[in-house]
C-alpha cells in the first residue's frame, strides 16, 4: 500500500560519498530519493559533513535507507587488513551510518540497507566481509560489470534464492527472484542476530534480516532503487515506509 498525504513518514538517506556531497553530484543519490517518494515516504537527505547536527536530525526521522557507495568499509572495522582489493574507506560516511544504526536500533526505527549499506550493517553488528568476491571465491557468477569482458553497459542480473517464510520470500511471493548486481564485496560471517535469507547460486550472501526484536531491518546486496516497477523492489520500499509509519505511531504514543 502506498502512503500519501502531508504526514508521510520521513526517511533519512545519507549522501553516498563525501565527494558527491561536496560536488553536489546527485543523480545516483536521486534514485534512492525517488524510490522512497514513489513508496509514499518523504525522503530527507542527510549530510556527511555535519556530525554535530546529526543527533537532532535523526530524532526527527521515522526510518532510514543506507545507500550503496563506491567506497568499501575499512577492513580494520571487522578485524582484517586490506589485502589489496578493498577500495579506500569514506570515513564520514562510515561514521554517519554508524550513528544512524545506533539510533535506529535504539529507537526501533526501520532500516533498508542496500549494497554498501548492507555491508556496513553487517560490520556494525560484528560480522565480517569478503573483500573481493571474484578473486576470493572463484565464482563464475558475474556480480558486477567488471566481471564480464567486454564490459557491458548495464549491470548483470542473476538469480537469488530466498529462505522460505522469510520476509523477502513473502514480499517476492516466491523463494526465488532475479536481481541486478553491482558489488565486489559481500558478507562472510553474519553479524549478531542477522539471519541470512538470500543467496546467489554460488553461495554469495545476497540479503540478511534482523532477528533481534520486532524492528524492520533488512539488508540487500542488490540495487532495488534501480529496479522501479519490479514487484520485490517496489515492495521493499513500500514496506520500509509502512514500518516507518508504525514507528512514528509508537513514538507519538510514548511522547
Amino acid at each position: 500500500m502506498t502512503l500519501t498525504g502531508p504526514n508521510r513518514p520521513r526517511i533519512g538517506i545519507p549522501w553516498r560519498t563525501s565527494q558527491e556531497e561536496v560536488a553536489g553530484n546527485r543523480p545516483k543519490l536521486q534514485n534512492y530519493l525517488d524510490a522512497v517518494e514513489r513508496a509514499g515516504g518523504e525522503p530527507v537527505t542527510l549530510s556527511l559533513a555535519r556530525p554535530e547536527a546529526l543527533h537532532t536530525e535523526l530524532a526527527e526521522l521515522d526510518g532510514f535507507v543506507l545507500p550503496g557507495s563506491p567506497a568499501d568499509v575499512n577492513p580494520a572495522e571487522y578485524g582484517a587488513s586490506n589485502r589489496g582489493k578493498s577500495a579506500p574507506p569514506d570515513l564520514p560516511r562510515e561514521e554517519t551510518d554508524k550513528a544512524i544504526l545506533g539510533h535506529a536500533f535504539g529507537e526501533q526505527k526501520p532500516v533498508l540497507a542496500i549494497c554498501y549499506g548492507c555491508q556496513i550493517l553487517n560490520v556494525y553488528l560484528g560480522g565480517t566481509l569478503i573483500q573481493d568476491v571474484h578473486s576470493e571465491t572463484g565464482t563464475t557468477v558475474p556480480h558486477r560489470r567488471k566481471d564480464i569482458q567486454p564490459e557491458p553497459p548495464n549491470d548483470p542480473r542473476h538469480d537469488v534464492r530466498f529462505t522460505p517464510e522469510s520476509q523477502l520470500s513473502k514480499m517476492a511471493g516466491s523463494t526465488q527472484a532475479v536481481v541486478n548486481s553491482s558489488h565486489h564485496q559481500s558478507i562472510a560471517m553474519p553479524g549478531r542476530q542477522l539471519r541470512i535469507t538470500s543467496q546467489a547460486s554460488d553461495g554469495v550472501v545476497e540479503a540478511v534480516e534482523w532477528t533481534g526484536d520486532a524492528n524492520w531491518v533488512i539488508g540487500v546486496q542488490w540495487h532495488p532503487e534501480r529496479m522501479g516497477g519490479d514487484l520485490l523492489a517496489d515492495r521493499l520500499f513500500s514496506e520500509l515506509v509502512s514500518a516507518a509509519k508504525g514507528a512514528r505511531r509508537v513514538s507519538t504514543l510514548k511522547s
